[in-house]
């Protein structure tokens, strides 16, 4: 037999499982798309069913394992997205949902006082974006559901739940609840005050890299698992691809996938009296990850692709774009200007009048990479000068990554190394799998198996060349002037 672990990545548009052997192989994959519903008593609500998601995982699982009837899984583990929780109630049935894209809290926001204290305790702005406004808009229309919850726990350590029983959460996961203080490490009643929730649905703390139980006997069976074999608590997907990063501290890293968090990590907490960043706590808790978000990236480019050239594959159009040494349009559709706490209303491509003659489908796919580029590269900008971050090299991971053109385009406006290590393109699930091989005591993946994929500055006359014109076209549209950015 041959020993893997089984890693569950829950996403924001899909999840997935996987097994990777003890060397770091991914040896298989499967993956569903995430369902929600809307709730019309709010404005912005979404919400999932547990039991639905839930079926879907076993399900992957069970396939997964039955493809390599040699594996033997030694370890389960998970991650998920952030500012995503289930709710359960006495019984342990989770029976509610509250996913990242839900906003049910924003018509309840101004009943929240105290939003620098919120900030210098969570290091996060007071918003509906995290769960302690989710769970307060949840207890102003549903006030009898709300009394069934006994413990909530995010989708990552949800995980745990199913497969030990045990309720949990990962300091990684706590932080996005805005229920958790960031420098003493523990859950702050202060912070339950200012959203008048409960502090006992608050779940054990519990760090990354943990055993917190065997695996139940009903899914040994299933995942022909070990009789030894036990569930590791991972974290949040941004803190645990950047496990496979293999990022320390001063390092300053890029996680580019549907949104494209820009990242440093500090032994100190990290404050900023004009709350221009977020601090997370990392995985385990005890250091910090500062982080600039330009919002929504990398769904912009798979959608613009779909739309506009659904025949051409990724590789041909790294061809196209290597090709061009003109620009002739930009385009504006990342979603956040992340130190001001301003959202990017408006977007679309900006072309010349009358249209260019050479305009072709490829410039305008172009023009999105260059918007993604552009994006993170502002916020890697923003958080040096506010960190005084002097890495010589940007780390990057995530699928967003796969594409030359971006690579070039942030060495390029950056003036620093982009270095990738092997397996980028599955940050997260190799993450796992170290979080896994580090518990257990095994020795991971093979050092030295593949190079790491490094990119370095070059001229950079195009990309630089669009920079400006992007910014220009990109603030017009959103009505922010210069003097507003710099502030």
């Amino acid at each position: 037999m041959n020993e893997c672990y089984l890693t569950l990545d829950l996403g924001t548009g899909s999840s997935r499982a996987a097994l990777v052997s003890v060397e770091g192989e991914l040896l298989g994959m499967k993956s569903f798309a995430n369902s929600y519903r809307r709730d019309e008593h709010y404005e912005d609500a979404q919400y999932f069913l547990p039991a639905e998601w839930r079926t879907e995982l076993l399900r992957c699982c069970r396939e997964l394992c039955a493809q390599a009837p040699s594996a033997r899984v030694t370890a389960v583990t998970s991650a998920g997205a952030r500012q995503s929780i289930v709710l359960l109630d006495r019984t342990g049935n989770a029976f509610y949902g509250l996913p990242n894209i839900d906003n049910r809290g924003r018509a309840y926001m101004d009943r929240v006082g105290g939003r620098d204290e919120i900030y210098r305790l969570s290091g996060r702005w007071a918003t509906e974006d995290f769960d302690a406004a989710k769970l307060m808009g949840f207890r102003e229309v549903y006030p009898e559901q709300y009394a069934r919850i006994d413990k909530i726990t995010s989708i990552s350590e949800w995980m745990a739940q199913i497969f030990t029983g045990r309720v949990v959460i990962e300091p990684s996961q706590a932080c996005e609840t805005q229920l958790y203080d960031i420098g003493e490490r523990k859950w702050s009643d202060a912070l339950c005050a200012r959203y008048g929730l409960d502090r006992c649905i608050l779940p054990e703390l519990c760090p990354c890299g943990m055993a917190v139980g065997p695996i139940l006997p009903e899914f040994r069976e299933m995942l022909h698992a070990a009789e030894t074999a036990v569930f590791v608590i991972g974290g949040a997907d941004t803190q645990i691809a950047l496990r496979q990063v293999g990022m320390q501290v001063g390092d300053i890293a890029v996680v580019s996938g549907t949104t494209s968090p820009v990242v440093t990590r500090m032994e100190e907490k990290f404050y900023d009296p004009r709350q221009r960043v977020w601090t997370d706590a990392d995985l385990g808790g005890g250091t910090y990850q500062i982080e600039m978000n330009p919002g929504v990236t990398g769904l912009n480019y798979q959608r613009a692709k779909e739309l506009l050239c659904p025949d051409l594959s990724y590789g041909e159009l790294e061809s196209a774009y290597a090709a061009k040494t003109s620009f002739t349009c930009t385009a504006s559709f990342s979603s956040l200007l992340f130190d001001r706490q301003r959202s990017l209303r408006r977007g679309g491509f900006f072309l010349p009048s009358p249209l260019d003659g050479a305009l072709d489908r490829t410039d305008l796919l172009w023009a999105v990479v260059g918007d993604i580029a552009c994006s993170i590269y502002e916020q890697f900008s923003n958080l040096c000068t506010l960190t005084g971050n002097r890495s010589p090299w940007l780390l990057g991971c995530g699928g967003g990554l796969q594409s030359p053109a971006l690579r070039q385009m942030l060495a390029d406006l950056s003036g620093r190394e982009v270095r990738l290590r092997p397996g980028f393109e599955q940050a997260t699930v190799l993450g796992l799998a170290a979080v896994c091989a580090e518990a257990l005591g095994a020795p991971g993946a093979e050092p030295g198996r593949a190079e790491d994929v490094v990119c370095r500055p070059g001229d950079g006359g195009l990309i630089r060349r669009y920079y400006p014109v992007w910014l220009e076209n990109r603030n017009r549209a959103n009505q922010v002037s210069e003097t507003q950015i710099k502030h």
